[in-house]
């Protein structure tokens, strides 16, 4: 009997119309922003994927949500939705809105961290690593090593690994390090998710020291999937289930909601603790605005609630991911390197087999996302040595083990034809990739360079 074809649990209800470029024009305009995708206009972009962060479709529910927003500046009925949609979801008694995810570390950070402080973590991103090291703390990337062999198969790649953790406590001292950041999943590290069993490891280990285990937490939902399909034991439980489990082990969490929970703007700090709680919004009213609101818009918050509801079920959640495993599928049939398995919200080409003959500190990956701007007009972001900036001590550059094109794929955007053409593009990049030169930097911030930075040819 043949198989049932797959079709997404959605409809399309309104359209808007993009523009292709030519050629020769998307040439001039990445020369004009001097090889920087971020300082292109999204005008002159044909298939935007330098993020999946706030540039995902809201559905009907939430643009009904919208309109219901209360705009109170204090006690507003809005926020109380999306605080008790919080804590029915994730568990947490405490919650403060903030603007958006580099948001609520900026408020959460400046409760914990202080300079000399230590936070390991699984690769943290660049807006945490950002937060702690402007703070003078010193971040320790803990993941497991199976990590950084991009084409090793292990089902959960985000794993913190115990061990390097137990070390990193004993060499700093347990009084040094007020959290663990575990990131679920792992966008540095490839979109990769956190297996349940290792969620337990940690949050045993940072119990055993008395430290707070905080979970960053844009793509939780995307990490309960994987764990569903992947971890033994949880096939036949719901992803929200799998949520409230995997929360229970955390002491807080902050969330950029313009991932997960699928809006345009927004994000927030969810805590058990009500000291820190109350320490947070003392920050939260300097840095965003009032508890109650925090830099966010009533209807947004209503939306928020909207989104957690739609972005923990698993029909939304197999859509999604399936859509990204499909371009993996394609670029994998088409040679084309990638970080393997494949994650949740992105593909991740290796940049470093696509052009071995680019030396890492002429930065391939962001040389890959300029030629496949320029080939096809699809915008992707470099997830390597710019990224990673330099020592903020000795200002050296410092590599990563692994130089990654990130292509993040909206939510409810594109179509699997949009998905063919990026797969087009790359293939006529693969094809002259001898021909294709390294970059140096122009230009760079102190911190966060990737940003800003300009570039030059070599």
């Amino acid at each position: 009997m043949e198989k049932m074809p797959y079709a997404e649990p959605w409809r399309v209800k309104m359209v808007e119309h993009i523009n292709m470029l030519s050629k020769e024009e998307r040439q001039k305009k990445i020369e004009e922003a001097e090889f920087n995708l971020f300082n292109l206009s999204a005008e002159d972009v044909y298939i935007d994927l330098i993020t999946d962060s706030g540039t995902s479709a809201m559905s009907d529910k939430q643009w009904s949500a919208l309109m219901l927003g209360d705009e109170a500046y204090a006690g507003s009925k809005s926020f109380k939705k999306m605080k008790n949609k919080i804590t029915e979801l994730l568990g947490f008694p405490f919650v403060l809105p903030t603007h958006q995810g580099r948001a609520a570390e900026n408020v959460l950070f400046s409760a914990l961290v202080k300079e000399g402080s230590i936070v390991p973590g699984n690769a943290h991103f660049d807006t945490t690593k950002g937060h702690i090291e402007y703070r003078k703390g010193i971040c320790v990337d803990c993941t497991i090593d199976e990590a950084s062999n991009p084409t090793l198969y292990h089902p959960f790649k985000g794993n913190l690994d115990p061990d390097k953790l137990e070390n990193t406590i004993q060499k700093y001292g347990a009084e040094n390090i007020p959290l663990v950041v575990l990131t679920v999943t792992c966008n540095t590290g490839g979109g990769q998710p956190v297996s349940m069993e290792n969620i337990k490891s940690v949050h045993e280990i940072c119990k055993k020291y008395s430290i707070k285990l905080i979970f960053d937490s844009a793509r939780f939902s995307e990490n309960a999937y994987f764990i569903k399909q992947r971890d033994p034991g949880f096939e036949n439980k719901s992803i929200k289930e799998i949520v409230k489990e995997m929360f229970s082990y955390a002491d807080g969490m902050t969330m950029s909601a313009k991932k997960d929970a699928i809006i345009n703007m927004g994000g927030f700090i969810a805590l058990n603790s009500e000291a820190l709680y109350r320490e947070c919004c003392t920050f939260n009213i300097i840095f965003e605005g009032y508890i109650t609101y925090g830099g966010m818009s009533g209807r947004d918050m209503e939306t928020l609630a909207a989104g957690l509801e739609e972005g923990t079920d698993f029909n939304y959640l197999q859509a999604r991911i399936s859509q990204v495993a499909y371009l993996g599928e394609q670029l994998k049939k088409a040679g084309i390197p990638l970080l393997e398995p494949f994650g949740g919200h992105a593909i991740y080409v290796d940049a470093m087999k696509f052009f071995p003959h680019i030396p890492q500190i002429q930065y391939p990956a962001q040389v890959l996302g300029v030629e496949l701007y320029v080939e096809a007009g699809v915008r992707g972001v470099e997830i390597g040595t710019v990224l990673a900036d330099r020592d903020p001590v000795s200002r050296q550059e410092r590599p990563p083990k692994i130089e990654l094109l990130r292509l993040a794929i909206p939510r409810r955007v594109y179509t699997n034809n949009h998905i063919d053409m990026i797969v087009w593009g790359l293939k006529q990049v693969w094809n002259r990739r001898n021909e294709c030169k390294g970059l140096k930097i122009k230009w760079e911030a102190p911190i966060m360079r990737h940003f800003t930075a300009t570039f030059e040819k070599i």
